[in-house]
C-alpha cells in the first residue's frame, strides 16, 4: 500500500457522511418541537427514549457547524446546529452553571454528574456556531464554558472524586486529553484566546506536557488511563485497565497538533502512542479493537471488556490514516486498511443506514439500537469528516507538488 489510490479515498468517506449518516441524523435525530437532538434511536430512526444528553446537544451542534463551516454552507446544517445551540442555553445549565448530563425532552433536569465533559464539548460547539454566524453571545459561550471545564477539571477539590482522595489519590488522562481538544478547536474557530491566563497554545502544550510525563509509560508500552498523583502505577482493577480506543484517540489529536505546526516531535509522540496500543488493542484472533485491557496481561474486571465499540474503531480509522499521511510508512496503511475493513464490514446496517454500536468480540450485533446517551452524531461523522479532509487536502498538496 504505497499509494494514495491503494487506500480508502476521500469521496468514499465523504459519500458516506453525506449519503448516509448525516441524513440518518438530519431526519431522526432533531427535534423540532422542543429543541436539541434525540439520540436514543432504534435500529429504523425511532425514538426510543425522548430525555435527552446534555454533552450531545455540544456534540451535535458542534458536528453540524462544522459541516456548515468546512464542507457547504447549507442552511439546513446551520439551522440543525442552532436547535443544539438554543437547547444549552435554555435548559443546559443548572442553577451553579453547571451542565447537567440528562434532561427530559423539554429541558427539565435529570441528572448532574461530577464531570465535566459536557462543557468541553459545549465550548466547541460554540465556538464552531460563532465563527458561522459571527454570534458575540455563541464567542462568549465558548470561552465561558472552557473556563469552568478548566476550573472543575484542574483545579484541586473543585471536582467530587470517583475514588476518596485520602485513601488513593490519582488523576486520569481524560481531562487532559479535552483540555487539549477543546483548546485546538477554541483556536481554529476563535484565534489564540487566553483562558485562566493561558492561550490555546498554552493549554495544548500544558497538556500534552502532562500526558507525557505522567501517563506515557515507556518500561509498559503503554498509555495509562488513570495514576496515582506522582504518575504511578496503581496496582489494582483501575490502575492497571487501559482503554486502547482512547488512548489512540489521544495519539491523533497529538499527531494533529504536530501536524499544524511541522513539529515532528509532537507526530514522534502521537507514533509511539498509537503503536503500543495498537498492539494491545488489536485482536488478533477475531479481528476488531478490544473495549478494555490490563496493563500486565492480568484478567479485566468489566465484562465488556472484549467487546467492539463503534468510537474506538473510528478513532483507530483516523489515527492510523493520519499516521500513514505523516510518515508513509507502509505499517500505518496496512493498519488503516485493516481496521476501515473490518468496521466497514461489521459496524454499517446496509439496509437501513448508520452504524450499530455495540459488537460482540467475533462481530456479531449485541445491540439493533443506532444510538443512546453516548452514541449519536459525533464519533462516526467526525471519522468520515476527517478522512474525507485529510485525504482531500493530501491529495491537492501531491498535486501541487507535481507541478
Amino acid at each position: 500500500m504505497s499509494s494514495l489510490e491503494e487506500t480508502p479515498s476521500s469521496e468514499f468517506y465523504r459519500q458516506v457522511l453525506l449519503g448516509d449518516v448525516i441524513p440518518f441524523w438530519m431526519r431522526h435525530g432533531l427535534d423540532r418541537e422542543h429543541g436539541g437532538y434525540f439520540t436514543a434511536l432504534n435500529r429504523d430512526g425511532s425514538v426510543l427514549d425522548t430525555d435527552k444528553s446534555i454533552w450531545f446537544q455540544g456534540r451535535g451542534a458542534w458536528m453540524f457547524a462544522t459541516l456548515f463551516n468546512t464542507i457547504e454552507r447549507r442552511s439546513e446544517w446551520l439551522d440543525a446546529a442552532g436547535l443544539g445551540i438554543d437547547f444549552l442555553r435554555r435548559h443546559g445549565s443548572g442553577r451553579n452553571g453547571k451542565l447537567y448530563f440528562s434532561v427530559t425532552r423539554e429541558g427539565r433536569p435529570l441528572r448532574m454528574r461530577r464531570y465535566v465533559y459536557s462543557e468541553s464539548f459545549a465550548a466547541m460547539a460554540n465556538a464552531a456556531y460563532a465563527k458561522a454566524t459571527g454570534d458575540c453571545r455563541a464567542r462568549e459561550d465558548a470561552i465561558r464554558y472552557f473556563d469552568t471545564y478548566l476550573d472543575h477539571s484542574f483545579t484541586r477539590g473543585r471536582m467530587a472524586s470517583k475514588i476518596d482522595e485520602a485513601t488513593r489519590p490519582s488523576r486520569g488522562v481524560g481531562p487532559l486529553m479535552f483540555c487539549l481538544l477543546t483548546a485546538q478547536e477554541l483556536r481554529e474557530q476563535l484565534g489564540e484566546v487566553t483562558i485562566r491566563g493561558r492561550s490555546c497554545t498554552e493549554w495544548i502544550d500544558w497538556s500534552i506536557a502532562e500526558i507525557e510525563r505522567d501517563f506515557l509509560k515507556r518500561e509498559h508500552h503503554a498509555l495509562m488511563e488513570i495514576v496515582a498523583l506522582d504518575g504511578s502505577v496503581l496496582d489494582h482493577f483501575d490502575g492497571r485497565q487501559l482503554n486502547p480506543g482512547h488512548a489512540i484517540e489521544c495519539a491523533w489529536f497529538i499527531m494533529h497538533e504536530g501536524k499544524l505546526r511541522g513539529n515532528q516531535k509532537l507526530v514522534q509522540l502521537g507514533l509511539t502512542i498509537l503503536d503500543w496500543m495498537w498492539e494491545r488493542g488489536w485482536d488478533q484472533e477475531y479481528g476488531g479493537i478490544f473495549y478494555f485491557r490490563d496493563l500486565r496481561g492480568l484478567p479485566v474486571q468489566e465484562y465488556w471488556h472484549d467487546m467492539k465499540f463503534w468510537w474506538p474503531h473510528c478513532e483507530a480509522i483516523i489515527a492510523t490514516l493520519l499516521a500513514w499521511v505523516l510518515t508513509g510508512d507502509e505499517k500505518y496503511a496496512r493498519w488503516h486498511r485493516q481496521v476501515h475493513d473490518w468496521s466497514f464490514e461489521h459496524f454499517p446496517d446496509q439496509e437501513l443506514g448508520e452504524w450499530y454500536g455495540y459488537l460482540h468480540r467475533d462481530g456479531r450485533v449485541s445491540t439493533q439500537l443506532k444510538g443512546n446517551m453516548w452514541k449519536g452524531p459525533f464519533h462516526l461523522p467526525r471519522m468520515l469528516w476527517y478522512c474525507s479532509s485529510l485525504l482531500e487536502s493530501t491529495a491537492r498538496k501531491e498535486v501541487r507538488c507535481s507541478r
